[in-house]
């Protein structure tokens, strides 16, 4: 590729990532509270989810956790807080910023003819990590087992086995921390860990014994209809995410997610 057309096809694609957000400044103001713009973020992102899954992308697994996430996180967001102002002036000017900020550090440290990274190299940082991993285990355990810093360590230790991928040893350290101090989001968070790693009965279990602890939590709640959809029992989803879109406003932005998930239904 000659330096024309690499900086002519780097223009196309700056262009059109930032083509939403132009027209978006170019409509007409209109009220956007903080649920109809965690629900529109919502949307976008499992339309891009779907897109990425239909073109091959993104196989079924990865979908279903990268999707099972999103709702999580809609379902985690504040519900009444209002959305804050000047945010078309930032906008705009980010509009602007962005793309001179990335032209100008990459021609000061960009190298379009690099390769990709050898399997070599990417080897040597997966046993990097997994060596700074074992570190931290090594640590944990010289630690009070009931302590702070114990319970912050294992919280560490499971994002970073769920990122790399190791669902089991990321539900171990999650399980760990959750046993130290109930937290109703910690448990939803192992709930999903289970659940994405094909532990339907256990994350089952979980959910029972952690609602009770926190029977108005929306996310417990949720992933308690999605256990029992994964189990094969669909008439029990279908009661608890009834029951749930009962008790909440009509406004909540992740109503029509759960309407959906209703509808899908057998």
């Amino acid at each position: 590729m000659t330096d024309l057309l690499f900086w002519l096809v780097l223009g196309a694609l700056a262009l059109a990532a930032l083509l939403p957000l132009g027209l978006a400044l170019l409509r007409p103001p209109r009220a956007r509270g903080r649920r109809e713009a965690d629900l529109a973020l919502f949307e976008a992102q499992r339309a891009e989810l779907a897109r990425e899954a239909e073109a091959g992308r993104l196989a079924p697994e990865a979908h279903r956790a990268a999707l099972l996430e999103l709702q999580r996180r809609l379902l985690a967001a504040p519900e009444d807080a209002a959305a804050r102002g000047g945010g078309k002036r930032l906008l705009a000017g980010l509009l602007v910023a962005v793309p001179v900020a990335a032209f100008g550090l990459y021609l000061a440290t960009g190298t379009p003819g690099m390769p990709s990274a050898p399997y070599t190299l990417r080897r040597e940082v997966a046993e990097r990590d997994a060596a700074m991993l074992a570190q931290l285990r090594a640590r944990l355990a010289q630690m009070p087992p009931n302590s702070p810093q114990a319970r912050t360590g294992w919280l560490l230790l499971g994002n970073a086995e769920r990122g790399r991928g190791e669902l089991g040893a990321a539900a171990e350290a999650f399980q760990r921390a959750l046993a130290m101090q109930f937290d109703p989001d910690l448990a939803g968070q192992l709930a999903q860990v289970l659940l994405e790693d094909g532990k339907v009965e256990e994350a089952s279990r979980l959910l029972a014994e952690s609602l009770p602890r926190a029977p108005g939590h929306i996310g417990l709640r949720f992933l308690s209809g999605l256990a029992e959809e994964r189990a094969g029992r669909p008439a029990n989803a279908r009661r608890v995410w009834q029951a749930l879109l009962a008790d909440a406003p009509e406004d909540v932005p992740w109503r029509g997610m759960v309407e959906r998930r209703l509808q899908s239904l057998p």
